[in-house]
């Protein structure tokens, strides 16, 4: 998947578009330090991706081109704050994971280049992990879809649906007015259970044809890029080792004579003779127990960390998606309709004399969609203002933004004080106290 999307990323000409062309990127928190490549070297960055993904999905030298993928991936992604998506921050995690993780130890190039350290067994845990942030991920988004507005007013989706009544067969469903409701309450039970159907095998196949049917009609309508894929691919990691040898075994024969050789094929041995087989030989588990110590502390304190993190939006006042203060790395997806639009007023503190930005000489018109509804970016981008007119000249620059918001197609709404000076705020994790209440 990564192989694909990077090369689906630079030939849709993205890295120029993304990262080469604006002038300003928005930052993470805390991650202010991150700053766009040249050119040259933007190109080069997603050229190691691409070579580094292909290592990965061939298992050569795994270790290092795992550890690769991981950082120039997550470094792209942290360029921009505007095109963050939950399944980027999902690809991320799978990718630190992976990094540590004994996946090269059979079927790969790594276990022909050294039979010594091919293995047809591995631990539970390695399994388990991926299952788990997979359950987190379903469990989360399906949590975050209890409330009132999904479940009772059907919203967003009783404004996204009708919108595709064009598409042939199943358009004229999106009419009828009690789909939005079938889709939100089917969307809540679909992500809050399907791990669980996933994991008993009885249940297994028709959870996965669920899951297919789910994720295609979702990439049908909705523009969420390769999320559907990512997903459909991921969710494999939950059927049984015996399934697995069996692909593994049809893609041994259809490589032919290559794959004959011991290190690349699929062993007849049934799944309790290679537990004794790894038992016996001690590989891995007696050896490094330092290193398996601080492995399992890692991943402890990983996963404490992504159960918990998402539930710090109870820690700030007012309505989460008006405020988007815990919004992100939350698993809340495509759960409101939100549109802003944001002028900003630059004052001379010598002259009193006042001017209006146009937004769109610092920022394409992605960037400025997503700034102009979510307020650490407005306040990001006061900033940025307020260093860029000093820079010209002007003294002691203030920056002030009319900033009218829409959510789930309620009257559109002053998001923020229109009076307070933004250069004279820095973000920080306490309640941002300049935000409006949200509408009734």
């Amino acid at each position: 998947m990564m192989v694909f999307s990077t090369l689906r990323f630079m030939a849709l000409g993205w890295v120029r578009d993304h990262y080469i062309a604006p002038v300003f990127q928005f930052k993470y928190f805390g991650f202010e330090w991150v700053e766009v490549l040249p050119p040259f070297w933007m190109y080069a960055l997603h050229a190691l991706m691409l070579l580094a993904g292909l290592f990965v999905m061939i298992g050569f030298y795994f270790r290092w081109a795992s550890i690769a993928l991981f950082l120039t991936f997550t470094y792209t992604e942290l360029i921009d704050l505007t095109y963050y998506l939950n399944h980027y921050y999902f690809v991320s995690l799978v990718l630190l994971l992976l990094m540590i993780s004994p996946a090269h130890r059979y079927f790969s190039i790594d276990s022909f280049r050294k039979p010594t350290s091919s293995t047809e067994y591995t631990q539970r845990l390695w399994i388990f992990i991926f299952q788990f942030l997979l359950a987190i991920v379903y469990t989360y988004a399906g949590l975050a879809k209890i409330n009132y507005e999904w479940l009772l007013n059907a919203l967003p989706l009783k404004i996204w649906l009708p919108a595709n009544d064009k598409l042939p067969i199943i358009g004229n469903l999106f009419t009828w007015r009690i789909t939005p409701y079938v889709f939100s309450w089917f969307g809540m039970l679909y992500d809050c259970t399907i791990v669980w159907w996933l994991m008993y095998s009885r249940t297994r196949v028709w959870a996965y044809m669920a899951v297919i049917v789910f994720h295609i009609l979702t990439g049908i309508l909705f523009q969420i890029g390769v999320f559907p894929l990512v997903m459909i691919a991921a969710t494999l990691i939950f059927f049984s080792e015996q399934w697995h040898l069996r692909v593994l075994n049809a893609v041994r024969i259809f490589m032919g004579k290559v794959c004959t050789l011991s290190p690349w094929s699929v062993s007849s041995q049934t799944i309790t003779q290679c537990k004794s087989f790894y038992k016996e030989t001690n590989q891995g588990i007696k050896t490094n127990k330092p290193v398996k110590k601080l492995t399992l502390v890692a991943l402890t304190v990983f996963f404490c960390f992504q159960l918990l993190f998402p539930w710090r939006y109870v820690m700030y006042p007012g309505n989460l998606f008006w405020t988007e203060e815990g919004y992100r790395f939350s698993w809340r997806v495509m759960l409101m309709e939100k549109a802003g639009t944001a002028t900003f007023y630059v004052k001379d503190a010598a002259t009193q004399r006042e001017g209006v930005v146009v937004n769109s000489d610092f920022l394409n018109p992605h960037q400025e969609k997503q700034m102009a509804m979510q307020p650490d970016m407005i306040l990001q981008f006061a900033n940025f203002l307020h260093h860029h007119y000093k820079s010209k000249g002007v003294n002691d620059p203030s920056v002030r933004a009319e900033v009218y918001v829409t959510l789930n197609s309620k009257t559109s709404q002053l998001l923020i004080d229109p009076t307070i000076n933004l250069a004279s705020i820095e973000d920080g994790w306490k309640p941002k106290r300049w935000i409006l209440p949200s509408p009734k």
